[in-house]
This record gives structure tokens, sequence and C-alpha cells, in this order.
């Protein structure tokens, strides 16, 4: 192989190096400057607030028949005076318990909507409710 072709494989090589080299910065630079913006534009968004629930009239039904399933119910009370909308979701958490198994906790997700909700949870015969308890509620723009 002769030296010219070899240094002009080394040029190649080098110019491939620098060329990804000079991506790699500009990449770089791009995600930080979004990232910044990200965060300014976070800076100036719409405070958010969260409206108030309360868990009220709960009810576990008897066994219903041919399905052997009971219905936890509950009406949940929607407090959202410093929201500007009147809907939104939330998540409740249960503890499950078993006759012959294992707890367990799990959550389900609702439909928050003013002034109160309906919620229900099916169960089996063998299951009852130990604990319920409100987990996460969505925010919502606040109201001036």
């Amino acid at each position: 192989m002769s030296v010219s072709l070899v240094s002009a494989r080394l040029r190649c090589a080098a110019g491939a190096l620098l060329r990804s080299r000079t991506s790699q910065v500009a990449i770089a630079a791009l995600l930080s400057a979004s990232l910044a913006f990200a965060s300014v534009a976070s800076a100036f968004a719409a405070p958010k607030c969260k409206p108030s629930l309360a868990v009220t009239g709960v009810t576990f039904s008897g066994m219903n028949l041919p399905s052997l399933e009971r219905r936890w119910s509950a009406v949940v009370e929607v407090d959202a005076k410093n929201c500007t909308t009147t809907a939104g979701y939330f998540e409740m958490g249960f503890l499950r318990e078993k006759e012959n198994g294992i707890d367990l906790e799990f959550k389900e997700q609702f439909i928050w909507s003013t002034p109160s909700v309906m919620v229900s949870v099916d169960f089996w015969a063998d299951e009852a409710v130990g604990s319920y308890w409100i987990d996460s509620v969505q925010a919502c723009p606040c109201a001036q």
C-alpha cells in the first residue's frame, strides 16, 4: 500500500471522527437548550390546584346471585371551588381482604365531578374491603 493511499485513508477517518464529534456537541447543545426552554416554560405555566375529595355514604351489598359478587359503593363529595374545571381523574386505593387467601392492595381510577360522584367496585363473596383511601387526584387549573 502506498504512503499516499494510507495518508488519504487517515485524513478520511480523521474527518469522519471530527464530523461525529461536531455532531455530538451540536446534539448536546440542542438538548441543553430544549431542557432550559422547558424549565422556563413550566415556570410561567398557570398554577395548578387540586379539588378536595371526601368519601361518604359507603355501602357493601349482600351477595348477588348467580354471580356471587358483592358491590362496594360510596359517594365521593367534591369541593372544586379552587378549580376552573368541573371534572377530572382520581384514584382510590383499596385493601382487599380474602377469607382464604392473602390480602391485596390495588387502585382503581375514577372521574370526579362536582358536586359529587358515585363510585363502586365489585368483590367476590369471600372478599371484603379492609380499608380504602383517596390515593391521587389530578391537578386542575386554578380559578382566579
